[in-house]
């Protein structure tokens, strides 16, 4: 009975976690056509990532873990271990190097400006680790839905 649910809050979490971030470079370039909202889409993307993104990529860990422990699949399956391997490059560089950024970006635009050429600098690299971040964890939902076996 607690599989199906456990699966249920996974996926919804996937959903919001994976939705969010993938509308987050949607956002800053719309935003970039009226450089005066910029500041109020970045400071909301910042609460987003913070309090749901964030929070639901710890509910897939915990929900993930946890349905692998109850069917039981081991976690050396290769697409499983594989996937962890990925959650954690995704969790660092996120953590780690694309927040600090961020915080940077916004901090610049506001004191600096849209039109500054450290903005623009800080805004590429923003957006270019957003990019490898989203990726790595497009890999993982790949990973999750087609369950490939890599080696074998």
């Amino acid at each position: 009975m607690w599989f199906p649910i456990l699966k249920w809050i996974h996926v919804l979490a996937a959903i919001i976690a994976v939705g969010g971030n993938a509308m987050y470079g949607l956002w800053i370039r719309r935003a970039t056509r009226d450089p005066k909202v910029l500041p109020f889409v970045l400071q909301n993307i910042a609460w987003i990532d913070r309090r749901v993104a964030n929070p639901c990529y710890a509910v897939l860990l915990v929900t993930g873990l946890s349905m692998a422990l109850t069917v039981p699949i081991p976690l050396t399956t290769s697409w499983l271990m594989t996937a962890i391997v990925l959650y954690l490059i995704a969790a660092l560089l996120g953590i780690f190097v694309y927040a600090p950024v961020a915080r940077r970006q916004r901090r610049v635009l506001e004191v600096e400006g849209f039109e500054s050429p450290t903005y623009s600098a800080i805004a590429r690299r923003s957006a270019s680790l957003g990019m490898i971040v989203t990726i790595v964890v497009l890999l993982i939902v790949f990973l999750m839905v087609v369950k490939p076996s890599l080696w074998g």
